[in-house]
């Protein structure tokens, strides 16, 4: 079975097998005509629990045509101009191509003498994006493999700056539609159930920087202690940027750790156009963000990166093994130093490429493309008696819901609107997103596919509309 390993001897075999695979994907791409099949779980599950792991099939053309059967045929492509649900974004082919050779190569990123160049590409790109975030030249990071990582990583930093003997006073300040990574790191972290303190937002769903003085000032007067305030520059729900000026003048004031969750919002550090969106974020003391949101990148591809480049100690351990201590006196550098990971892909490569290939101008056009977008589907929502929409969007994310034009009550227009979500994704024919404002369901749409259009919007509305139109016309005919 030695034919199987890549070497210098299977060079032949590998690069037959990876083009027969890159083929069938190229063939489903080329042919998908909808998002998703519609295939349900209990028709699927049977299918791959069938298959006996224990006896191969030993023919790579087999094993692929068994793949398609149980995963490309029906994958959800996010590549669709109708793939309109999460925070997925189509790939661009630089970041795909480096995926195929940083597999391939395997470079472990914890150390330099397992990985050499792509140690110091990963430094090279953390530097890149702390000179687009404006952090300074004391600024540092590490990739991580996603925004939970991140501000994981980053409030373990802020619980360790702050500096107190009694983490039962620690508090982290959030927006009440922040990330809920941040009450799941309060609580990896071992801090109270009361750790976490919600912030309220205003009309536009950004941090109101007036609550959150007054909760700072509650906190001082009760002896607590506020470990960090956690800013968002893209809620995943409604795409808000909390307003981030004012909360670091409040986090200087109190000398409270600002860690800013830029997850989704960090394709405005390459826009040309709405860079301005993000003032502020050059005072946090870190931040997440995730390239492979906004950025166009393939799944991970994230980092978090902080102000001050010392603070990264705190996650730093010595094995003699493999980071001991005399490497630091050697300026050796081992990534492994400054991450949550030990082994870790070199997820890097594919934002290198990409930048390489494309530049960062066009990326940031690629994300400025589905802003504007977001912006004309506010307008139609906004025009359409048939909906009602929370916010003008600052990013391309838009919330709304199906309104009937009868009387009707709010609960029955709850699951008509989580029934047309079901319906459609049911069908193939889009995917879209559901989530709470209030106590009422509301759909939402996450543009980050540059093909998808405001024809695209318009027609994924109509299906909507006439899914949930057919919920209420049944359950009519029934009441009567």
């Amino acid at each position: 079975m030695r034919s199987h390993l890549l070497n210098d001897t299977t060079t032949e075999r590998y690069r037959a097998s990876v083009t027969e695979g890159v083929e069938r994907v190229a063939a489903r791409i080329a042919t998908t005509s909808r998002p998703f099949t519609g295939v349900v779980a209990d028709d699927l599950s049977p299918r791959v629990e069938a298959v006996d792991l224990d006896t191969p099939l030993h023919d790579t053309a087999a094993a692929l045509d068994e793949l398609d059967e149980l995963y490309l045929r029906d994958a959800v492509y996010f590549h669709h101009p109708r793939y309109l649900a999460h925070l997925n974004c189509p790939v661009v082919i630089p970041a795909v191509l480096g995926e195929a050779v940083l597999t391939a190569v395997n470079s472990s990123l914890d150390t330099f003498d397992q990985s050499a160049g792509g140690t110091l590409i990963e430094r090279r790109l953390v530097d890149w994006t702390t000179e687009r975030i404006g952090l300074g030249p004391a600024a540092d990071g590490v990739f991580t493999s996603g925004g939970t990582q991140s501000n994981l990583q980053a409030l373990l930093l802020a619980r360790e700056e702050a500096k107190t003997d009694s983490p039962a006073r620690l508090r982290v300040l959030a927006s009440e539609v922040g990330h809920f990574s941040v009450q799941k790191a309060a609580k990896m972290l071992g801090l109270g159930p009361d750790a976490v303190v919600v912030i309220p937002t205003d009309r536009d769903k950004r941090m109101r920087a007036a609550a959150l003085a007054h909760e700072l000032a509650r906190l001082e007067e009760e002896g607590l202690v506020p470990m960090a305030v956690v800013a968002t520059a893209g809620t995943t729900d409604f795409g808000s940027i909390d307003p981030l000026p004012q909360i670091a003048d409040l986090c200087a004031r109190y000398g409270t750790w600002l860690h800013v969750d830029a997850a989704y919002g960090c394709g405005l550090l390459a826009s040309r156009t709405r860079r301005h969106l993000l003032d502020g974020i050059e005072r946090a003391d870190s931040v997440t963000v995730d390239y492979h949101k906004s950025f166009f990148q393939p799944v991970s591809s994230s980092a978090l990166l902080v102000r001050d480049g010392a603070t990264l100690r705190h996650v730093t351990y010595h094995a003699e093994y493999l980071n001991p201590r005399r490497a630091v006196q050697e300026r050796i550098p081992n990534q492994v130093d400054k991450s949550l990971q030990t082994t870790r892909r070199f997820d890097a490569l594919k934002l290198w490429m990409t930048l390489r290939v494309m530049g960062a101008d066009a990326v940031g056009d690629l994300f400025d493309e589905v802003c504007a977008l977001a912006a004309e589907g506010f307008d139609l929502l906004a025009a359409d008696p048939r909906f009602d929409v929370v916010t003008q969007p600052q990013l391309s994310t838009l919330v709304f819901r199906y309104i009937p034009r009868a009387v009707t009550a709010p609960a029955t227009v709850d699951r008509a609107n989580l029934y047309a979500r079901k319906a459609l994704f049911a069908s193939g024919d889009a995917v879209v997103a559901g989530t709470k404002v209030g106590d009422r369901q509301y759909l939402k749409f996450t543009l980050l596919n540059p093909e998808t259009t405001a024809a695209d919007i318009a027609a994924v509305l109509d299906l909507i509309a006439g899914h949930a139109e057919q919920y209420l016309g049944e359950n009519l005919d029934r009441a009567s």
